[in-house]
């Protein structure tokens, strides 16, 4: 007796999961080239890009739900659905490893080496319309007992040279980090103290950061302090600890390799 041979239809869940994947990844790679080009306003990236990752969360979701059709009857489409789970799982897995940083840090946008008395930023006309006209203030008291607590390694760093040896140093350290440098000044003058004023940018959309660094002579040294601030959202996901230490490292390690 011939056996009649069913050619079952290609997973329809399978196949809307690439298709929505593809979706998801050229809207997020548009939502980062806005974001970077600046082309519009950074909230308006953001909703393309979160647009974007909805749209991969549900191609997840989606595939999930192709492989168990696909055990139940074994139509095709495996390969695909799988495809369609690594990629569009890649997408969501680093906002998913920053939400949980945003749980596990703490609620900050504004660090400093010295939460006494912290750099303050330049008010300068060049400064302020490099920054767009924004006005840093202190720190609020409650942030910066929050900020000793949670980054124990952001602390000032002193160095056995002379205040212009460590300005110029820190002056190299700064242009090796990508820093835009906004203005910058000596240690000399009245008040004897050096300062450097840029802007960074974070990695992936480019946000612009504001850093001021400042040098204080001291009798057998210099001291070196840094403030860091993101202008996007509340939470900076520990961005502004992680810059200043890396850029203390920077700026030890020149000062332990200087001819």
């Amino acid at each position: 007796m011939r056996r009649l041979v069913v050619d079952l239809p290609f997973s329809r869940a399978a196949l809307w999961s690439g298709r929505m994947t593809m979706f998801a990844l050229a809207t997020v790679l548009l939502g980062v080239a806005l974001g970077r080009t600046e082309r519009i306003e950074t909230p308006a990236a953001l909703v393309v890009l979160g647009a974007g990752l909805v749209v991969a969360i549900a191609a997840v979701l989606l595939a999930v739900a192709a492989f168990f059709m696909i055990w139940g009857d074994g139509r095709p489409g495996f390969g695909k659905a799988l495809g369609a789970f690594l990629v569009a799982g890649a997408l969501v897995a680093f906002p998913a490893w920053l939400g949980l940083e945003a749980v596990r840090l703490p609620r900050l946008h504004d660090v400093s080496t010295d939460m006494a008395d912290p750099p303050a930023f330049s008010r300068s006309r060049r400064a302020l319309e490099m920054r767009g006209g924004r006005l840093l203030t202190e720190p609020p008291a409650a942030s910066r007992e929050t900020i000793r607590t949670a980054y124990p390694g952001v602390a000032p760093l002193t160095l056995e040279i002379t205040a212009q040896e460590a300005f110029q140093l820190a002056m190299k350290a700064a242009q090796q980090r990508g820093w835009t440098i906004i203005e910058s000044a000596a240690p000399g003058g009245r008040t004897g103290v050096g300062r450097i004023e840029a802007i960074d940018h974070s990695l992936i959309m480019r946000f612009p950061l504001d850093v001021t660094v400042r040098i204080r002579p001291l009798a057998n040294g210099a001291r070196i302090d840094v403030r860091s601030a993101s202008r996007v959202g509340a939470h900076d996901l520990g961005a502004n600890a992680t810059r200043i230490q890396t850029f203390m490292a920077a700026l030890q390690e020149l000062a332990d390799n200087r001819d």
